[in-house]
């Protein structure tokens, strides 16, 4: 098991929190100055330069339940609140956009590529605000550092390492269904067309070599698909052009026009927003109480109203109470209003740190 997984894990699922609640924000009119101080709070606490520092030591990734838990603390870092079951489906959205992207990853080291479009997107979201815009630029540097001099091998251990981290996680999402990428059982279906990786040929050929190396038989035999040759390779650089699209954010309105890697996958990206994505994140709302905002030191706190009225969110509220008293009764175990957290003893630093910032 690779040792250097968590912070790509931690970048890429942050990066598609952020996505999500950006867009949250925006649909529910929040005031821009709230929507702002909502995604400053939480990207300066996810980029801070102590919590990175822990984060890009070498380690065994975290569980499910113990990321989950650290997750939870950033979404929490800012004076917005979601409840415990809004924070579930939030995860689930995050975790299988992720596991879609590793399964296009045209390359091992293509993991960097997606990590990069998710701090790039990062970066415009705090572009106006120049503390935070360094924070991001100064963890962006160390990643280069970081994962720059690993070996292919090693990246294909990284990958192999997130997949098997990933593989149990089946949870069906309507955006994906809708594309036909997803299967009513929750498993991806992986599209047979589109240009190769990079450094890599159209297949469909078999060639023959003599002992001296000279070509001396070849036949073609079907790919049952329908393969290009290879697109020009993305910048690993700080800045540049990453030409792959997998890591930007899908629930975007707008999209600037993309060069395909994945057919499937592309397509969700054009200039008119996919209407389920939009669906999805109602789903998210609507869930169980929804967001909530709370007030934290001595700033005006707000809310945000994901049902059509209070009262009807109140309604919500009490129904869900009542089923954990009733099934508390039939188990035998005490009501519980929310999910227990802690990850036993991994992330516990990380935690800490949350907590001081």
């Amino acid at each position: 098991m690779s040792m250097r997984t968590l912070p790509l894990v931690f970048i890429n699922l942050g990066g598609e929190m952020l996505y999500i609640l950006d867009q949250r924000l925006q649909t529910q009119n929040t005031a821009d100055d709230n929507t702002q101080k909502v995604m400053n709070d939480i990207i300066a606490t996810m980029f801070s330069k102590a919590f990175m520092e822990e984060l890009l030591k070498p380690q065994d990734l975290y569980s499910n339940r113990a990321l989950r838990t650290v997750l939870t603390r950033l979404a929490h870092a800012s004076i917005m609140r979601l409840n415990p079951a809004s924070m579930d489906r939030l995860y689930e959205l995050m975790v299988m956009a992720f596991k879609y992207q590793l399964l296009l990853c045209p390359r091992p080291r293509d993991l960097l590529i997606i990590s990069y479009n998710h701090i790039d997107a990062i970066r415009e979201f705090v572009r106006d605000t120049p503390s935070v815009l360094n924070q991001v630029d100064e963890t962006h540097r160390k990643i280069i550092e970081v994962y720059t001099p690993l070996s292919d091998g090693e990246f294909q251990l990284l990958r192999q390492t997130l997949l098997i981290f990933l593989q149990d996680m089946h949870v069906r999402v309507s955006l994906f269904l809708k594309d036909k990428v997803q299967n009513p059982n929750g498993r991806f279906a992986l599209s047979t067309t589109g240009p190769v990786p990079h450094g890599t040929e159209v297949p469909g050929l078999i060639r023959m070599f003599s002992g001296n190396g000279k070509e001396w038989k070849r036949w073609e035999f079907p790919t049952g698909g329908s393969y290009t040759s290879s697109i020009r390779v993305g910048s690993f650089e700080r800045f540049g052009d990453r030409v792959s699209r997998i890591g930007t954010n899908m629930y975007s309105v707008t999209q600037p026009e993309e060069t395909h890697t994945s057919k499937n996958y592309s397509q969700k990206a054009n200039s008119e927003p996919n209407p389920l994505a939009k669906e999805e994140l109602n789903l998210l709302a609507r869930l169980l109480g929804g967001m909530k905002v709370q007030n934290r030191n001595t700033e005006t706190g707000f809310r945000v109203n994901l049902f059509a009225t209070d009262q009807e969110e109140e309604e919500d509220v009490q129904v869900n109470t009542e089923l954990a008293r009733i099934a508390g009764e039939f188990t035998g175990e005490p009501e519980q209003t929310e999910s227990p957290e802690g990850p036993s003893n991994k992330g516990d630093d990380l935690l800490a740190m949350m907590d001081e910032l």
